[in-house]
């Protein structure tokens, strides 16, 4: 399904919006404790590979050609990889970081994404996420719900009812709560299988 997220400058419009009001330094995190060989998973059109620092090897992985050609022009030499999270086409134990920024609301099938990043994490190896989640007051969620149909055609994916968060932790990940932030429907936290 292609839409806004697949269309390079209006997704960057907007995003770019949403760094310049705070979303920017919570970006910035999320990369900022990414070590060694990085699986930058659902990199999109690469907000995050200029920020990785010194040491760091990111790889980015993304279903949309578009969107990784836009990637190519921020990070120039940093491998890019077409393929989708729910089978990466990586060895098993080959990244020491997988970085997630905004990407488990468009998975087709969350539970089998979060197996593969499992599969791909060499022991002791983490998990950093920037997600929104399914709202926990009533009145947000159920307006979620409502508009849940018409924003995921719009978007190309996008699903604001999805409790990520939840996902994981179904999925078996240890969520390390020292790092852990939430702001209304953003969260950002560590996790290891």
């Amino acid at each position: 399904m292609r839409g806004i997220e697949q269309i390079p400058a209006l997704y960057d419009a907007g995003v770019g919006l949403l760094e310049a009001t705070g979303l920017g330094r919570w970006r910035r995190w999320l990369v900022s404790g990414a070590r060694g060989i990085v699986l930058d998973l659902g990199c999109g059109t690469g907000r995050n590979l200029p920020l990785y620092g010194d040491g760091v090897r990111p790889i980015g992985l993304d279903p949309c050609l578009e969107t990784l050609q836009a990637a190519r022009r921020k990070r120039p030499g940093a491998p890019l990889v077409l393929g989708a999270a729910e089978r990466l086409p990586f060895r098993s134990g080959a990244f020491e970081t997988v970085v997630s920024g905004l990407v488990f609301c468009s998975v087709s099938e969350p539970p089998r994404a979060f197996a593969e990043v499992r599969r791909v994490l060499a022991p002791g190896g983490t998990l950093r996420m920037l997600e929104h989640v399914r709202a926990t007051t009533r009145l947000h969620a159920s307006l979620q719900d409502a508009v849940q149909p018409f924003w995921t055609r719009l978007t190309g994916g996008c699903r604001p009812n999805r409790d990520t968060e939840a996902a994981l932790r179904a999925a078996a990940f240890q969520v390390d709560e020292s790092t852990r932030r939430a702001a209304g429907t953003m969260r950002r936290l560590v996790a290891r299988p």
